[in-house]
Formats: structure tokens, sequence, C-alpha cells
């Protein structure tokens, strides 16, 4: 029978918004348990050295990048601001806690390299911290609210699925979501010159690529951030297997060095 003009249209209208719903209702999001949980092995893998992500809040040292003291499970930084909100977080929810009188410390050397007033016992007063349970969830808030969070919302609002989500993220982990030149939202833009992300029509490989390659060249603006294995060996090779949902068996190497979750 043949349909009246405007039910035909509307019918398939209809039609491809189940298609859309189902499509999106089967694609991977990196907020998922498991898929957030391999995310955090995957960056452990780059900051750490190691998938154990759950040993590392009480990781510090200063890694010689200007940032002063890096630690935690995320590499929050004495000199760029996150460490400060994560310490105030911990003594807004457990006052009196051991990291608490270096407060002004904190507030004294953000946006510097320098140690001033937290040595010579704050890598040791955080490793102390660190035990606690209240210091470990502040920990896995700061991430979530600072960096997974924003991440996991561009990359859904760009159409990409885990993957590209997960590009995102181990972004502003290394370069934050500032106004500087490669911050997350700036090698975004530069990505846009190249290519469209899905949301816009385009190609989700195409935009992932572009994505990849600006996030090169911002990591090469900075010499302690110009090993790029963490892309070419890791990222990249699950874009060139089309593993836009990040599917186990993983395999990647991150400063030669091989990893897997199976």
């Amino acid at each position: 029978m043949k349909l009246p003009g405007r039910l035909a249209a509307a019918l398939l209208t209809c039609a491809a918004l189940i298609t859309t719903t189902a499509s999106t209702a089967a694609a991977a999001n990196l907020d998922e348990p498991r898929l957030k949980d391999i995310a955090m092995q995957i960056v452990s893998s780059a900051e750490n050295s190691s998938l154990n992500w759950r040993g590392q809040f009480g990781y510090i040292e200063d890694i010689k990048d200007g940032r002063g003291y890096t630690a935690g499970i995320i590499g929050f930084c004495s000199g760029t601001g996150d460490m400060l909100d994560l310490v105030e977080l911990y003594q807004k929810r457990k006052p009196g806690n051991v990291l608490e009188k270096y407060l002004p410390a904190l507030r004294k050397v953000n946006g510097t390299p320098s140690h001033a007033g937290l040595d010579p016992n704050y890598t040791k007063d955080w490793k102390t911290a660190a035990k606690d349970s209240a210091f470990k969830a502040a920990q896995e808030s700061e991430r979530d609210r600072v960096y997974f969070n924003p991440a996991v919302r561009q990359g859904k609002a760009d159409g990409v699925r885990a993957l590209g989500q997960f590009a995102y993220y181990d972004a502003i982990v290394v370069h934050g979501n500032g106004g500087d030149k490669t911050s997350f939202s700036n090698i975004r833009k530069r990505a846009l010159a190249k290519a469209k992300p899905p949301s816009q029509g385009g190609n989700e490989t195409t935009w992932l690529n572009a994505f990849m390659d600006a996030r090169v060249w911002a990591m090469k603006q900075e010499p302690a951030h110009e090993d790029v294995t963490r892309i070419e060996t890791a990222q990249r090779v699950f874009l060139k297997a089309g593993n836009f949902d990040l599917k186990t068996p993983l395999r990647w190497k991150v400063y030669g060095d091989s990893y897997e979750i199976k």
C-alpha cells in the first residue's frame, strides 16, 4: 500500500531515530565501570609504568618537568593547582589530617616548581595520608571532577566511543584544560582545523587521527613530554585495529615496555 507523502516521511524519521537510539545504546562509553578501570590501567602504564593504578595513591616525586611534585593516581602537581584542590578537599572531608599543615605552602608554590614549605617531610606525610581511605576517595573524586568526567562528557558530545573518550581523558591528564596552547581544548581546536567529529558529520577514524596528530604536536612542545609512545604505540594501535570500544584483549607499548589487559 502506498503511503501518503507526509506519513511516509514521518515513518522514515521514526525509523532513523530508532536506528540512532539503538546505535547510541550499543556504543561503549568510558564511564562504564569495566572500561573506566581499563582507562585507569592504560594511563597508569604511562604515568607509573604499572597497570596497578590502585597502588599509586602514595606515589610522589619531582619529575623535573617544572610542575613541582607530581603525585597520586593521576599525577596531581604542586605547581599546577590540582594538588592544592585535592588537599583542600581532603581537609574539608577530614579536618586535622596529616597534609592540612601544608596548605599555606601549597598555595604559595602554586604556579611554580618550588618545594618551599613542603620539604623535607611532605613526601613522607603524603605516603602516610595515602593509607587513609578518605584521602584515596578524595583523589578519585578530584580525578573524576577535573579530568575524567569532562573528557567523557566532551567525547559523548563529539560522538566518539570509548577509545575517543580515552584519548580525550589522557590528553586532559597530561595537558590540563586551561587556556595555554597545549591544553586539551586547544588540542581539540587544532584537530577541528583538519577534520570534523562524528557529531558534526565526520568520520570517527579520521577525526581521532586528527586529534592524535594534534596531541602529538602538543606533546612535542615540552621536553618532558617529547616521548609520544603513549599515543603512537598505544592509542593509535587501538585505532588502527578499529577497536573503538576498547574491547579486550588489549596490547600496547609505552616507553618501550609492553602491556596487556586480557
